[in-house]
């Protein structure tokens, strides 16, 4: 355990001293998340203040949303791109000889880029309160509730979407799923009982759902825990299923490519 955590203070730091002399990227993407909360501000404004779905303002609606929803996505695409350039580089198959095992040599590498996400979900719900005066009536530990089990849910797709990369070199198949055909489901822009019931019984199958639903609860309604019982209790359970049986893919497909030789196939 205590090798793991020096192999992870190692990436972190490699990767932040990275960001640091990069800051020209860093700018860049607080440009565009500036920017994106000033299209929905605008557009919560043109659509006017009679429109509160679930009750609350339409611009703290989207920012939850959309933060949460594009977090997921971007922890996928975290994943996928270290899997592609350790491919591209040539370096994975010299990965998986070390003594650290295969998939916690993925995870690892991809932790930087996975944290990151998150800080960019901070700062674009920071912005939107501070920025655009979005109101929230937060309730922080149940923000932190339904932040664990949605950084859970988060490393579960990431995962996925790096066996994918592994197996069929499509990891990004995830990313275009999760970008174009996915996000209406969740709830992310409009209520998912507004939809067709059978397009909301879909949309309740799936985690985003809950994840998204429950961080407006907690942050924008002030629900304590005890409230949200029944979305905290289905977010841990996908977690709970879902996470070991995407370590378990991602093992068996890890060892079919190295057996096969195409670890390094993209």
């Amino acid at each position: 355990m205590t090798a793991t955590f020096d192999k992870l203070y190692a990436i972190l730091r490699r990767d932040l001293l990275t960001t640091i002399r990069h800051r020209s990227g860093f700018v860049l993407s607080l440009v565009g998340t500036f920017t994106e909360l000033a299209a929905f501000y605008f557009l919560s404004r043109a659509i006017g203040s009679g429109f509160r779905p679930d009750g609350v303002a339409f611009f703290p609606f989207l920012l939850v949303g959309t933060g949460v929803y594009t977090f997921f996505v971007m922890s996928v695409q975290a994943f996928v791109s270290a899997v592609q350039e350790a491919q591209q580089t040539g370096t994975l198959e010299v990965l998986m000889t070390s003594s650290t095992g295969p998939v916690e040599l993925l995870i690892l590498s991809s932790i930087s880029a996975f944290a990151g996400t998150l800080g960019n979900l901070l700062i674009y719900l920071s912005a939107g309160v501070a920025v655009f005066r979005a109101a929230i009536h937060p309730n922080f530990f149940s923000c932190v509730a339904v932040m664990i089990c949605s950084l859970v849910v988060a490393l579960t797709l990431g995962i996925a979407g790096a066996t994918l990369q592994i197996a069929f070199q499509k990891g990004s198949a995830l990313l275009w799923l999760l970008g174009s055909g996915i996000w209406f489901l969740s709830g992310t822009m409009f209520p998912v009982h507004s939809l067709p019931r059978p397009l909301e019984l879909l949309a309740r199958a799936m985690p985003f759902t809950y994840a998204i639903d429950g961080m407006r609860q907690a942050l924008l309604d002030g629900r304590p825990i005890s409230a949200m019982a029944p979305t905290l209790a289905i977010l841990a359970a996908f977690g709970l299923v879902l996470l070991p049986l995407a370590i378990l893919c991602l093992s068996f497909t890890l060892r079919r490519a190295r057996q096969n030789g195409t670890l390094s196939f993209y």
